[in-house]
């Protein structure tokens, strides 16, 4: 049973990683990021809200992230494990969720953090070349980051399931590290 929380920065390689592990262990590979382009690529209400949140670079609010992973982790083919990316992205997220896995009866997952220095992050951002990635943008995404999720990993290291691999490495390193921390 594989269950794996994805932390890092934006452009740490989480969504990368994650994919690259999930199709390894054939488990679902659930990103906030991909669930949240979805709905709004298909302008559901979820999506519109949080479309004028995305747009300012400011974080989704925890009540519609929840609703959306909490309808994610319910779906059948989570039942043999996950992999967790994006979510969650602030201490009362953590809280939400560690309920929740109680209440679905899925327990035992691993936190890794994956360590990327800021100035390497501005660069893979720029290069990446999304619409919504200019200098100040992913700047204003950095700082809240530091100040809303950064706190998550002294959540996690007092729960003890804290794992760090450093992201600033190539992709196939990383991902030799990360197979290593979680089959441990």
């Amino acid at each position: 049973m594989t269950r794996v929380i994805f932390l890092g920065p934006p452009g740490a390689g989480k969504g990368t990683q994650a994919k690259t592990l999930a199709d390894d262990l054939n488990i679902p590979h659930i990103s906030t990021g991909d669930i949240l382009r979805q709905a709004l690529s298909d302008q559901t209400p979820l999506g519109v809200k949080a479309q004028s949140y995305m747009d300012k670079g400011e974080l989704v609010p925890d009540k519609l992230m929840e609703e959306m992973v909490q309808e994610r982790l319910s779906q059948v083919d989570t039942k043999s494990g996950w992999i967790l990316d994006g979510f969650p992205r602030t201490v009362n997220q953590a809280v939400f969720l560690e309920e929740l896995l109680r209440k679905l009866n899925q327990h035992d997952e691993k936190v890794v953090n994956l360590e990327v220095p800021d100035e390497i992050v501005v660069t893979r951002l720029l290069e990446r070349g999304r619409k919504d990635d200019s200098k100040e943008v992913i700047l204003r995404r950095l700082e809240v980051y530091r100040s809303q999720t950064a706190p998550l990993i002294d959540f996690y290291s007092s729960r003890h399931n804290l794992l760090s691999v450093n992201g600033n490495q190539s992709l196939e390193e990383v991902t030799v590290e990360l197979k290593k921390v979680i089959a441990s």
